[in-house]
């Protein structure tokens, strides 16, 4: 799960919350990267950086689709979990986004998060600290 590790230079360190729709049919968890696709929001490829990220869940079957997100900007700092241990990785290398949206991967090529820190990082699932 992307968490809100801090803003830098920001006024206040909570950011505005938009309410956008879920695309049909799609699950989100919060903290989930999102992009926005044909009007709606849907989960973010390995590849690809993402625009927003999940306040909240919502299933795939719910009736209310709107949920709310903040917009991924480039002074915002995410605390996440890597999917691989990180003793490859470097404060500066870009890694890729696992593919369930919630952590990211120790893959460096084609990497779209850029590691501000690794915070003693050593296993599977320990936090990083990244941005967009």
């Amino acid at each position: 799960m992307f968490k809100l590790s801090k803003i830098e230079n920001a006024r206040m360190n909570v950011p505005e919350p938009e309410y956008l729709p879920v695309t049909a049919s799609e699950a989100v968890s919060e903290g989930e990267a999102l992009v926005l696709s044909n009007g709606a929001l849907t989960k973010c490829g390995a590849t690809a950086t993402p625009t927003y990220i999940a306040m909240g869940s919502v299933a795939a079957d719910a009736e209310d689709r709107e949920i709310a997100v903040c917009r991924v900007e480039a002074n915002q700092v995410y605390e996440v979990p890597v999917t691989a241990a990180p003793t490859t990785l470097k404060v500066g290398d870009k890694v890729t986004l696992h593919t369930d949206g919630l952590q990211v991967t120790a893959t460096t090529t084609s990497g779209v998060a850029t590691v501000v820190a690794l915070n003693g990082a050593a296993a599977i699932g320990d936090l990083i600290q990244v941005r967009f």
